[in-house]
Parts: structure tokens; C-alpha cells; sequence
């Protein structure tokens, strides 16, 4: 079925919002189309998913959506404090017909201002090498490849970004 997301995007198309409690089904459907091969990976349990306002509405975590201006929500991006000083960026999620259009990037310009004011030292992500636009988003902000490990045969890749004496970009 159609929606206002098959029109091109243009900045005031879009808005990005913390997450309601009415976005959960939308966030979790995002979440599962963007499993690889449909399946959850050995370090991933996707609990956070099932219940949103639990795992990122406290102090130091948000998430937040894209919705298109009055309609679908397109788009996801969560943070959590994993460590004193430190957020990681989790579940970046667009819908998968209309990427490319800046949502990505809409949505990790929030999370990371997110960051910076907690005052958090660095920022963290891992993604699978299978996602090379999501890599080239993250190289894009200036994230820093640490590593990469195996997890069944997919390469994860673990990125940060430190925040410590930086100005906002």
C-alpha cells in the first residue's frame, strides 16, 4: 500500500521524534525487516525491541523515530549508556524502500547530539561488513573502525567516535 514515503523526501518531509509508545509495532517491524537473513544474530536477543520504553527510557538512553510529517514511522535509532561516559548507537534502522534519502543520517545527527549532551567521552556501533552503506554513513561522521570478529560466519564491525575536546561538526 502507498504511503507519503513514495514521494521523494525532502528535509521538511521528515521529522525525527522520541519514541511513543504507539510507535512499538512500527519499531519492531523495522527491527525484524532488517535482520540479516531474517535471523537474529548470536549477540543479539532483540529484548530491547519488545519493549522499547523499558530498555532506552531511562537516564542516558533515548530512541527515537523518523516519521514522515503526519504519517509513517520510517525510520529508528536508539542510544544506550553502556559505561560511564560512554553511549552506544543501536538499532539504526530505515525502511528498506527509501534509503538513501538522508534519513540515516538524520537519525545519527540525533543520536549523537543525544551523546553530546550527556557529556558522553565517546560513542560506540558494530555492524555486520554486509552493510557497506551503513559503513560508509558511520565513515561519513568520522567513526573509527576498531575491529572486526566473526559471529557465524559474518564479519560484525565495531566502530566509536570520540566526542572528548570535539566541536560540534
Amino acid at each position: 500500500m502507498p504511503d507519503s514515503a513514495d514521494k521523494i523526501l525532502t528535509s521538511h518531509d521528515l521529522v525525527v521524534r522520541p519514541f511513543r509508545m504507539t510507535d512499538q509495532s512500527a519499531c519492531a517491524t523495522l527491527y525484524t525487516n532488517g535482520l540479516l537473513g531474517g535471523k537474529l544474530a548470536d549477540n543479539d536477543t532483540g529484548v530491547d525491541i519488545d519493549d522499547i520504553d523499558a530498555a532506552y527510557c531511562s537516564p542516558g538512553s533515548g530512541f527515537w523515530v523518523a516519521q514522515i510529517a503526519g504519517g509513517a514511522v520510517i525510520g529508528t535509532v536508539g542510544v544506550m549508556q553502556v559505561e560511564e561516559g560512554v553511549g552506544e548507537i543501536r538499532r539504526l534502522r530505515v525502511r528498506t524502500d527509501i534509503r538513501r534519502r538522508g534519513i540515516g543520517t538524520k537519525l545519527l545527527e540525533t543520536a549523537i547530539e543525544f551523546c553530546r549532551e550527556q557529556s558522553y567521552l565517546k560513542v560506540t556501533l558494530d555492524t555486520y561488513i554486509d552493510r557497506e552503506p551503513a559503513i560508509k554513513l558511520f565513515e561519513k561522521f568520522q567513526f573509527r573502525h576498531t575491529r572486526t570478529r566473526d559471529v557465524l560466519g559474518k564479519n560484525l564491525s565495531y566502530f566509536y567516535l570520540d566526542l572528548y575536546g570535539r566541536e560540534k561538526d
